[in-house]
């Protein structure tokens, strides 16, 4: 259950307001009825057909900021090569999404200094994995207890060291569950939050209404993550779901980079830097680029 006072950022069309739930003593169809799970955590039904609603207003209940529907079936090929059969045989996802923090963010420029590091490291990262991981958890128990098959996928775990990702793309499904575009950073990047916001995903053959469009791409001749970027990972061409990730981004470079962190010390290996300069993540009025040297050591670019 999400803390008392949780708030969640509404998309109108893709959103819910938290639900109260009613009564034990009657209830009308499509009213969320209380059940018992295993282990005794709380879940719903829903006495009628209808899923869609009540299976938002779950998520937003349980702690997501940002929740949609997506509908799969046009990525189908792409899922499937990523994650094979177990994961595209899924036609529909629910994407949910965890605000950052903004002062959590706002200080990166100055990650050199090791409380600013591991404060980010562990909350935005760590902390925010957790909670993910739990999210998607408790929304597919609740898809389950409706008869539907449903499969929580990790929030943060690589499964293909070569191509460097997951088994499946966050991204892609908040995409097409229309919370946001894909940035030149390959962020997803929501015009409430920019792109300082974490993703997972339940897939599920649940019969819930996807979003009818996708958020059109507002980045324009802005190239604030690219030029920040401290190992020129990114090309900064504009998304294109017929391209490949690597016309875009160089997942290697990033990921050298983070290794060169991790032999200095690990508890201090951060970045976040493109996620920081995005405009439509920032105050307004904030937008300055950060004063301090950005740049690695060559050795850490090779």
């Amino acid at each position: 259950m999400a803390p008392s006072g949780a708030k969640a950022l509404t998309r109108k069309g893709n959103m819910a307001r938290p639900h109260r739930r009613p009564g034990p003593e009657s209830h009308a169809p499509g009213d969320l009825l209380p059940v018992l799970a295993p282990g005794g955590a709380g879940l719903s039904i829903v006495a009628s057909a209808d899923l869609h609603r009540p299976c938002l207003e779950y998520a937003v209940r349980c702690g997501a900021d940002f929740v949609g529907i997506a509908d799969l079936r046009p990525a189908h090929a792409h899922i499937r090569s990523q994650g094979g059969e177990a994961i595209a045989m899924f036609p529909r996802a629910v994407s949910l999404g965890v605000a950052l923090r903004h002062e959590l963010v706002d200080p990166l420029p100055g990650r050199a200094d090791p409380a600013v590091a591991v404060a980010y490291r562990r909350d935005a990262y760590e902390l925010v994995n957790v909670r993910l991981d739990r999210l998607s958890g408790v929304v597919a128990e609740w898809l389950a207890a409706q008869g539907h098959r449903a499969k929580a996928v990790p929030a943060s775990q690589r499964t293909d060291g070569v191509r460097i990702c997951g088994a499946f793309s966050h991204k892609l499904a908040a995409r097409l569950a229309g919370l946001g575009w894909i940035g030149k950073s390959c962020l997803l990047v929501t015009p409430e939050a920019g792109p300082r916001v974490r993703w997972t995903t339940v897939l599920t053959d649940a019969p819930l209404a996807p979003a009818a469009t996708t958020v059109l791409d507002r980045c324009g001749d802005c190239r604030a993550c690219v030029d920040i970027c401290p190992v020129r990972a990114f090309t900064g061409r504009a998304f294109r779901p017929d391209e490949p990730r690597e016309a875009r981004y160089d997942a290697g470079k990033c990921d050298r980079y983070f290794q060169w962190m991790r032999r200095r010390d690990p508890a201090t290996a951060v970045c976040g830097l493109c996620l920081y300069v995005c405009p439509h993540g920032r105050d307004a009025g904030a937008a300055q680029t950060p004063r301090l040297p950005l740049s690695p050591p060559p050795s850490a670019t090779a």
